[in-house]
């Protein structure tokens, strides 16, 4: 009966969860969204909808809180349209995640377990509960084991101990029906002491247990830092350097390799947990050179032949260990293409460059991350690039997104390119590389994460002569006239590529060594095991590795302090407004060309009953969506890599595409309020005109049209736009992956993978086509919600392909 009534129910009288919902999905879907959802109301003729109706959904993006879908549903609903009528709707226009939110569910969990850190010989205790149409049954898991005897929906250990870290899951099941909740971290600390009578229980306060210990370190050795609190849920860590915070740096240990005398100084960290806030003692980092040096040639050596060095120079302990390599400078130039305007859409790019851009700052690179580059951007970037070698420089170049390689030579797809595409339309990395030899740089690396299937479309020769240098690693995430993998869930993971190299590259090996061990990490991936095989070419003979340190060189600085400075922000700032309030303006950077800015009210005067502040009036080179500013989430705005490292309770808007900013970026900071003696709706505004400059990667200017003389075009290519034909014909590379079901919670929380019927034959037991190719279309039959009896738990924190692997190996699923 109960469903009857719901089938009935006119859509505009449905229940506001499930409206708003089903109208963020319709919203966010590229294709399958609110417009074409209209075009088949429309096209039925029951309800017309008329394109005036449809202009006045559209107008709603102009609203703070304003939803086309929401609109559309409102005007379908008074029209006489019910659900049944929407569920066919919807059906026809094939969006599976609105269905869903139409559908009743004979299983609910109300409770989700909630990460929390607490002290070994704590007491453990997680809960979930589950509502059915009849007897709810559970079971506990630590990774991929069940707990034994952990069939309650309270699970209880006492007391915990180190052993006892790690991710909990519980399976709730209700006749056929079989749900998981979301992960649960449980860090488990360890503070020295042996009694711990005076912990018994967490309450979800947030309390400082473990401080940093004060280091005294040589150059080139590792400096490491602990801290730790306990809280529910778990604690989030920002440590700090002479008060300024890390980038990156938000775990509760700090490791970096290969100290220098840069990082000397004072060292805290931050420590968050809901409300809560604490800071850890400032403890001193001292980075000495090496004290003594043996000089003598004998097996043992006198008194006198042993140099003992006091405060002297860096550069003379350096020159004293010949067998050391060094690079004078290390830049690097990430670019990640995903947002095609004519080709299938890509994720794992964002991620990836991310990533990298972490683990290469890490290594003192000088790193400018971009994302969603078209042909004369990346043209003018890498030309960047290029001036910033010389002698000695380590460079590294890194591109993900669309690709193809034809006749030895590999082609970077920018996101404007039409469809079909060729070279004139591309960027060959070989050409790149020839104008790189010509800098005696210290080490080129090359490291390439896109398909390098043949481009049919595409008969272009390229006359590259390339020189025999002995610098040179290419390293190409699959093999030739073979595809590149990213994995296919509604959250934001890494390529198959980045997320075995990220764990190793940190290792001080040399680095076609390290590559070698990403090669075979990657080969014991059962998921792409036979389709995707990391390839090496190397011309490198010395032992040169990207951790090796920096010793300045006597070549012009001034160009690579410019291209640090691409990401350095602007400060922030507080704001006083003439009623007395304060704002303050603050700015963070996801990156080179992505800014967030927030604002956050300092103080307000005591009768202001509301006050608010929001930026607004951007130049129209950046195409602001005015529905995603001012939001109060980061994810809302979609912020989703960079949003535990923003301060909490702020209004968040996103700039991307910085690279496009022809003038300075000037922009308006609008205070609204209202006051106790006005009437509740009448409000006060207050305007500020705020000039930042040119931020990040907008100091660059890579919105010129490309040089005339540009070093790119000087290669016997037709690169130069007076050669390209207005529709070249190119590659057929297409990329199909399942949408997120809600964009809007991407959040480390529980996503169910879906099972495919791979068209040419399932991987690793069915799970092969849980990756998509990323440059090469295969149309997916056969989707479905569910996995037949059973959902797969997908943690997304720290170790979610970790987690993902075990779970697909211990667990037997039933097909679709």
């Amino acid at each position: 009966m109960s469903d009857f009534v719901l089938r009935t129910t006119k859509v505009h009288l449905l229940k506001e969860p499930v409206v708003k919902r089903l109208s963020e999905i319709l919203d966010a879907s590229c294709g399958r969204g609110w417009r074409t959802l209209g075009e088949i109301v429309g096209s039925d003729g029951r309800f017309k909808v008329s394109s005036d109706d449809m202009e006045m959904c559209s107008l709603r993006v102009l609203e703070v809180e304003g939803s086309p879908s929401r609109m559309l549903l409102r005007l379908i609903g008074e029209r006489g349209c019910t659900t049944a009528h929407l569920i066919d709707f919807l059906q026809t226009l094939g969006n599976m995640d609105a269905l869903l939110c139409l559908k009743p569910t004979a299983l609910q969990i109300l409770t989700q377990p909630q990460p929390v850190s607490l002290l070994s010989g704590h007491n453990l205790h997680l809960s979930c509960y589950g509502l059915g149409t009849s007897l709810v049954h559970y079971q506990w898991f630590k990774s991929k084991e069940e707990i034994p005897n952990s069939f309650s929906p309270d699970l209880v250990i006492s007391p915990v101990t180190i052993e006892d870290a790690g991710f909990y899951i519980c399976r709730v099941n209700c006749g056929q029906s079989v749900l998981f909740s979301n992960w649960a971290q449980v860090d488990v600390l360890n503070d020295g002491v042996s009694s711990v009578s005076r912990h018994q229980s967490v309450d979800g306060r947030l309390e400082l247990v473990i401080q940093p210990k004060p280091s005294q370190l040589c150059i080139g050795e590792s400096l490491e830092m602990e801290c730790g609190a306990i809280g529910r849920p778990i604690p989030c860590y920002q440590w700090h350097r002479n008060g300024q915070p890390i980038p990156y740096c938000t775990k509760r240990k700090l490791k970096i390799q290969h100290v220098s005398l840069e990082h000397q100084g004072q060292y805290h960290c931050e420590i968050s947990c809901s409300q809560d806030r604490v800071w850890t003692d400032e403890v001193d980092v001292v980075i000495t050179p090496r004290v003594a040096i043996q000089v003598c040639g004998a097996t043992e050596c006198a008194e006198e032949d042993i140099l003992v060095i006091g405060q002297v120079s860096t550069e003379l302990i350096l020159d004293s260990i010949p067998e050391q390599l060094y690079a004078t400078e290390k830049v690097a130039l990430l670019i990640g293409n995903l947002s095609y305007q004519n080709h299938p859409q890509l994720k794992a790019p964002m991620v990836d460059v991310y990533d990298l851009t972490n683990v290469l700052q890490q290594m003192n690179f000088k790193v400018v991350s971009l994302l969603d580059l078209t042909e004369s951007e990346m043209r003018n970037a890498v030309d960047e690039f290029l001036l910033l070698l010389h002698k000695g420089v380590y460079g590294l170049l890194y591109y993900a997104g669309h690709g193809y390689e034809n006749y030895g030579n590999s082609f970077m797809v920018p996101v404007d390119a039409p469809n079909p595409y060729r070279s004139a339309n591309c960027l060959c990395v070989q050409s790149i590389l020839k104008l790189m030899q010509e800098k005696e740089t210290g080490l080129n690396v090359f490291l390439l994460d896109m398909c390098r299937k043949r481009n049919v479309h595409d008969n272009t020769m390229p006359n590259i002569v390339l020189r025999v240098t002995a610098n040179i690693v290419f390293g190409y995430a699959t093999c030739q006239d073979a595809e590149a993998f990213e994995l296919n869930s509604s959250g934001f993971t890494n390529g198959v590529f980045v997320k075995f190299l990220k764990k190793r590259l940190l290792d001080d090996e040399k680095i076609t060594v390290v590559l070698d061990k990403v090669a075979e990490d990657m080969g014991q991936f059962d998921a792409t095991k036979g389709k995707q095989a990391l390839e090496i070419r190397s011309s490198l003979s010395e032992r040169r590795a990207l951790t090796d340190p920096i010793q300045p060189g006597s070549a012009d600085q001034i160009l690579s302090c410019q291209w640090a400075k691409t990401h350095e922000l602007p400060e922030s700032m507080n704001l006083d407004f003439d009623c007395g309030a304060q704002i303050k303006l603050g700015f963070a950077a996801e990156f080179s060309n992505v800014l967030v800015i927030y604002t956050h009210i300092v103080k307000k005067p005591a009768d202001m009953t509301f006050c608010q502040a929001h930026v607004t009036d951007f130049s129209q080179d950046l195409d602001v969506d005015p529905k995603d500013m001012n939001r109060e989430t980061p994810e809302e705005t979609g912020i989703y890599l960079l949003s535990r490292n923003l301060p909490q309770h702020c209004l968040y808007t996103r700039l991307s595409s910085l690279q496009k900013l022809q003038e300075d970026l000037v922009f308006t900071v609008c205070l609204q309020g209202t006051f106790a003696s006005m009437d509740h709706d009448e409000k006060v505004h207050w305007n500020k005109s705020i000039n930042i400059g040119k931020p990040l990667i907008a100091r660059l200017d890579l919105h010129r049209p490309m040089r005339r003389n540009s070093c790119l075009q000087t290669c016997l290519m037709p690169h130069s736009p007076s050669q390209s034909p207005t529709h070249s014909p190119g590659a057929e590379h297409h990329l199909h992956y399942h949408h997120a079901q809600d964009a809007h919670h991407l959040s480390p929380h529980l996503h169910l993978l879906e099972s495919y019927e791979h068209p040419q034959g399932a991987v690793g037991g069915g799970w092969g086509s849980l990756y998509e190719d990323m440059g090469h279309c295969k149309d997916m039959d056969g989707l479905s919600s569910s996995l037949g009896g059973f959902s797969v738990p997908i943690e997304a924190g720290d170790d979610i392909n970790e987690v993902q692997t075990i779970f697909i190996k211990s667990l037997q699923f039933q097909r679709p």
